[in-house]
């Protein structure tokens, strides 16, 4: 039995939920082929969700939460990993219902990991977690459809956010022409540094607008917001355009015709980073290796303590985050 630290969500009262760090014990982990000594982790929105008691994300506390891991296979009874792998582990249903990577132990099935590239570290894969995932992975959708830098600019929503910032400097390095949305005016310099040829305000996009199609502007779009803005974007993208949708930070829901679909053959294309087979998940991690080195990716991040952690989550619920968080549970 091992001691160690970690974030833990409690519920003090009804519907009313505490967060602290605090000392806990490997032993009271959940049964797993694999124990893992964390080093890195880092936030994302789900993260603030199950901190703050969203049952839809965690129906049993208390709980560990962090979706993301990277670290060094400590014990293992799995014939794939040994003692003193080094690992990624991200998505199925880690930190959602079992303790997660904002605790420095982890205790996981084997089928959840796998093996750090080569060529990138494990903080350097925290610089990217489930948002760099996430974001090359919908880069990856567009490719497929055959989007090319040479058919026009690139939209990405929620651009000053975790995805949106890690997608900017993905395509920007790519060559294409990216138009950046966001609704934090004073990230405009930041991402026209890490690539945005544009930067418009959120607002262009995410009003209702009753207008079944709208002015053809973009070749193909990142879109992490869902509602309205999801529903513009669609309206508004070139034939032949996709938009890879990966979020509802705006909402769930949205509203719209089958007009652009049948007179300019869009594509809607769903991207999951949680349930997808661990190959393409390897395959996207090997991509994000070659990417590591980007002036942009290390721009965008922040490293933060696991005692920030509480505090950071609470600006990441209320929607004030900026950018992407490491977190290092070593230091």
């Amino acid at each position: 039995m091992t001691t160690y630290r970690a974030l833990y969500v409690e519920e003090v009262a009804e519907k009313q939920f505490e967060q602290r760090i605090t000392e806990r014990d490997t032993a009271d982990l959940p049964q797993g082929e694999l124990l893992v000594r964390v080093h890195y982790s880092s936030l994302n929105f789900k993260d603030a969700m199950s901190a703050h008691g969203n049952p839809g994300v965690t129906r049993t506390f208390p709980h560990q939460p962090g979706i993301d891991a990277a670290g060094v296979v400590e014990e293992s009874s799995s014939g794939d990993f040994k003692a003193g792998d080094e690992v990624i582990v991200t998505g199925y249903d880690l930190g959602m219902n079992t303790a997660g990577g904002l605790g420095q132990y982890i205790r996981i099935p084997a089928a959840w990991a796998l093996q750090r590239p080569a060529n990138l570290s494990l903080r350097a894969s925290m610089q990217f977690g489930t948002a760099g995932l996430t974001a090359q992975l919908c880069i990856n959708k567009l490719l497929q459809m055959g989007l090319t830098a040479q058919q026009g600019p690139v939209l990405v929503t929620g651009a000053s956010g975790g995805v949106g910032s890690i997608a900017v400097a993905l395509l920007a390095s790519a060559g294409y022409t990216v138009v950046a949305s966001s609704g934090k005016a004073d990230q405009a310099e930041m991402l026209k540094r890490i690539g945005a040829a544009e930067v418009i305000d959120r607002a262009e996009l995410s009003e209702p607008n009753k207008r079944p199609m709208l002015k053809e502007r973009f070749a193909g779009a990142v879109d992490v917001a869902g509602g309205d803005t999801l529903a513009n974007v669609i309206k508004s993208l070139q034939a032949g355009g996709s938009v890879a949708c990966c979020g509802l930070v705006q909402s769930p829901a949205f509203d719209g015709t089958v007009l652009p679909f049948i007179l300019r053959g869009v594509n809607l294309l769903g991207v999951d980073s949680v349930e997808i087979p661990l190959a393409a998940k390897q395959a996207a991690w090997e991509q994000l290796a070659d990417s590591a080195e980007l002036d942009g990716i290390a721009a965008i991040n922040r490293e933060i303590s696991l005692d920030e952690v509480p505090g950071e989550l609470r600006t990441l619920f209320g929607g004030g985050m900026k950018g992407h968080v490491l977190v290092n549970l070593d230091g």
